[in-house]
């Protein structure tokens, strides 16, 4: 067991981890300002998808990244649309955006390459290994920063704990909203880019394979901040770098290790949620007085 625990470990919790962090501290901005984000799963794969094709199309994996962030931002744009002008409920558009990214990559794959399984192999030179390692790093105290020292974090988490009080003192409780959700979707599509491009070398059908959600546990578990939701995307990645790590070293069918990972979820989930209170806000859609 000695062997588990090396620097490799460490550097594949790091790795593990980045994606769960980018899309979490894309949430964070998301829920703070009230907004539900259950789809980051979807957000992940659209980013994933969309940076895999155009990196194998132009050659250029920081191309590739700039598309995937486009189409994160675009698809939080729609459920943001959804949720802020015509008040949907936030959970059921969500869920219809990571049902609708399920499918979209595979029929696009289909039509581009005859393949729904999966993209071309990226070539190694045009991948980005460690990039979105630091950006995601580095995100975390600038989210802090963000969040407690500059205007735009104090009226995002006024407009996420009372969005009443935040219009009556002239702040736009939309445009706030809709501000956090698209950088949600910037981050999250980060995230889903550095699966298909950083990780891997190509796009493989649901490859985030739930990353989305338990970033959003992850969020949750760190109470909405980031410095504790850094620390939860870390323990999240470093069960499961110990789940790769253990195939072929310990005598346990490979089914019972991979899925270590997402019972640590449903652990955090059912003995942690009742311990971190959400913005006040989270999930109400707000009107406008007239």
């Amino acid at each position: 067991m000695n062997e588990l625990f090396t620097f490799g470990l460490i550097y594949s919790m790091i790795r593990t981890a980045t994606p769960l962090l980018l899309a979490a501290l894309g949430g964070l901005y998301s829920e703070r300002s009230g907004v539900i984000n259950i789809a980051l799963e979807g957000l992940m794969l659209a980013g994933a998808f969309t940076a895999a094709v155009v990196t194998h199309y132009t050659h250029s994996p920081w191309v590739g990244l700039a598309a995937g962030v486009g189409a994160g931002v675009l698809f939080a744009f729609i459920h943001a649309l959804v949720c802020i002008r015509f008040k949907a409920d936030q959970v059921v558009s969500g869920m219809a955006i990571n049902i609708l990214m399920l499918g979209v990559p595979a029929f696009m794959s289909g039509a581009l390459f005859e393949s729904t399984g999966a993209t071309p192999q990226i070539p190694l030179p045009e991948l980005l290994r460690r990039a979105p390692i630091l950006i995601a790093f580095a995100l975390v105290p600038v989210t802090w920063y963000v969040l407690y020292r500059t205007p735009f974090g104090l009226r995002l988490r006024a407009v996420g704990e009372n969005p009443e009080a935040a219009d009556a003192a002239g702040v736009s409780v939309a445009r706030i909203r809709y501000a956090g959700v698209l950088l949600s979707g910037a981050l999250a599509a980060v995230g889903g880019a550095y699966l298909s491009t950083g990780q891997s070398s190509l796009f493989t059908r649901n490859m985030t394979a739930g990353r989305g959600f338990i970033a959003l546990a992850a969020l949750i578990f760190g109470k909405w901040r980031p410095v504790q939701t850094m620390l939860a995307c870390l323990l999240f990645g470093f069960a499961e770098a110990v789940a790769i790590q253990m195939q072929g070293v310990v005598r346990i069918p490979v089914q019972f290790i991979q899925i270590i990972p997402y019972v640590l979820t449903m652990i955090v989930l059912a003995g942690f949620i009742g311990l971190s209170r959400a913005p006040r806000a989270l999930g109400q859609p707000y009107q406008k007085e007239k």
